[in-house]
């Protein structure tokens, strides 16, 4: 019961992660969309510092949740998000950071279908074992009531 109960508290942290990734994806879509040729216009003549890219709202969300969360993987995707804006270079930086979040997305989506398929299976097993559990306690009964039956028949 203890596993099942840490699994649901994962499970909800996972979905928790999923939903701050998918707002954090709506943000920065919502940044290029508006402003796309003025973003690269400003990030040819003059280069995201370190100081602006960490109050960059996109970034914060993306640190925030990963401390919040504990997660190594989060924190990782901000430290690349700003690599790749500090580094990248190139015309599309937008498309890199997108293509970043995308495949931290495709991750832990293919991680919370990895935890459903194995609660699945532990539900099953647990409902198994319950019903062998169940079958084994009423024959035991029946073995215990047939040992009082005779012990009482060799009594009188």
């Amino acid at each position: 019961m203890t596993t099942a109960a840490d699994h649901e508290a994962s499970v909800a942290a996972r979905a928790e992660e999923l939903a701050v990734i998918a707002k954090a994806k709506k943000i920065l879509e919502e940044t290029s969309k508006g402003a796309v040729q003025q973003s690269y216009d400003f990030l040819q003549t003059k280069m995201l510092t370190s100081s602006d890219l960490h109050k960059s709202e996109f970034v914060h969300l993306v640190k925030h949740l990963a401390k919040k969360e504990h997660s190594a993987a989060l924190a990782q995707l901000a430290s690349r998000i700003i690599a790749v804006v500090k580094y990248g270079g190139g015309a599309d930086v937008f498309a890199k950071i997108k293509g970043l979040v995308s495949d931290m997305i495709a991750k832990l989506e293919k991680e919370a279908e990895d935890d459903a398929t194995e609660k699945a299976y532990c539900d099953e097993e647990m409902s198994k074992t319950e019903a062998k559990k169940a079958e084994l306690e009423e024959d035991l009964a029946k073995l215990i009531a047939k040992l009082d039956e005779a012990a009482a028949n060799s009594l009188a």
